[in-house]
């Protein structure tokens, strides 16, 4: 029996989310963004993105873009709700579902088709009660493979079905640009132009030691198959965090190396760690973003030998990776971020050099000790207390996902 794969994707869930209690606004342009014009926009919906404002674009530019656009604060706690409920409705379905982002999840139909019938007919269905339940609507694409149905969802956007029956797989991908796989980046599509690859077909019927010369053996294998119509990928019901990351658009733009921003960095550092610790999870890779006054963004990361979970350890390289970042003088966005994560049992312990490796993690079990009774913001390091120069125009935190979960085409 060949498998029933769909991919369900809510259409531009956050502004979509925002429009429930909004009924007046839909059909307009709506933008989801902080208050002032320092942040960065979180959504928009299509009547917005037709005027050029999309997801990550600055505020002020957004506001230039389209200003006559209704622009609303994100409701996070609102996202989080919806979305469970939607999860929830997809596993009355069937337990074989990978939620991959806050509004996006495979479903793997096969054996349900048994007892509810043709998958068109069950993925409808969860699309009619979507709407119907949450006030939001959602597009799904049906396919062999996991590869085929998230093409097709995105396809099928905004509100549509897109089912591409076995048969029918290198049919509906050859023709495609190949940035139309997932996993093609700009990087990974330039190298393949320089190729000659323009469309999946291009791909396809390249020469496997070509493709890896250009961009890596292990891409190559990978991009090779799925143009191929080779996805067995199984859909996986737990969900694995990838990343832990969290960071802040400051209010002023702050010099590279004052006290401010190392203050700032040392929080952020602080609150993956926590939720790091909460979630049982050990990092053996910190990473620092750092984007400038001109929106330049840089990236700086460290592998540890072993993995950690102390704050200690994560702030510190947190601040020697900003320290040597490159870029201008002037500092608008900071991050930090934890990658390479695993279960903390059984894991082994990173100690930081010229400390009392049995001090720290006691002192990291009080912490949050306390956090858990009183609350996150119950206790903090000294060192963390502002003194009133820098205010802060939004902070965030999230786990992240395989798939990014705010820069999709489409959403």
């Amino acid at each position: 029996m060949a498998r029933s794969i769909a991919h369900v994707d809510m259409d531009a869930f956050f502004a979509s989310v925002e429009l429930i209690e909004r009924a007046d606004l839909r059909g307009r342009p709506v933008i989801v963004a902080p208050s002032g014009g320092r942040g960065v926009v979180v959504a928009a919906t299509y009547e917005a993105r037709a005027l050029g404002v999309h997801a990550g674009m600055p505020v002020g530019r957004a506001r230039r873009a389209a200003p006559a656009a209704v622009f609303i604060p994100p409701h996070r706690q609102a996202y989080t709700r919806v979305s469970r409920g939607v999860m929830a409705l997809l596993r009355e379905v069937t337990p074989l579902v990978e939620q991959v982002s806050i509004d996006e999840a495979f479903l793997d139909l096969t054996g349900a088709r048994k007892r509810l019938g043709a998958a068109p007919g069950i993925v409808e269905g969860l699309r009619s009660q979507i709407a119907q339940r949450f006030g939001v609507t959602a597009s799904a694409g049906i396919g062999r493979s996991k590869s085929v149905a998230k093409i097709a969802s995105v396809r099928a956007k905004p509100d549509g079905l897109l089912v591409v029956p076995p048969e029918r797989t290198l049919a509906f991908l050859r023709p495609l640009p190949v940035d139309a796989l997932p996993g093609i980046g700009p990087h990974t599509g330039a190298a393949l132009a320089r190729l000659g690859v323009r469309t999946v077909a291009d791909l396809a019927d390249s020469p496997d030691t070509t493709v890896a010369r250009a961009i890596g053996d292990k891409a190559a294998a990978h991009l090779l198959a799925l143009s191929r119509g080779q996805d067995d990928e199984p859909v996986t019901p737990e969900h694995v965090e990838k990343s832990i990351s969290a960071e802040t658009t400051f209010e002023q733009d702050l010099p590279r190396g004052c006290e401010e921003l190392r203050r700032e960095v040392m929080r952020l550092a602080d609150k993956v760690a926590w939720r790091l610790r909460s979630a049982g999870l050990m990092c053996s890779t910190v990473g620092v973003k750092v984007r400038d006054a001109d929106f330049k963004t840089h990236s700086r990361s460290h592998t540890l030998d072993s993995p950690t979970d102390s704050t200690a350890t994560i702030t510190g390289l947190a601040l020697r990776l900003v320290a040597s970042a490159r870029g201008a003088h002037l500092t608008r966005l900071a991050g930090v971020r934890l990658e390479n994560l695993q279960a903390r049992a059984g894991a082994p312990l990173q100690e930081t050099l010229g400390q009392d490796p049995s001090r720290l993690p006691r002192l990291d079990r009080v912490r949050d000790d306390v956090r858990r009774r009183f609350g996150g913001a119950a206790l903090t390091s000294g060192t963390l207390i502002p003194d009133g120069t820098v205010r802060l125009r939004r902070s965030r935190v999230s786990m992240m996902d395989p798939i990014n979960q705010s820069n999709q085409p489409g959403r």
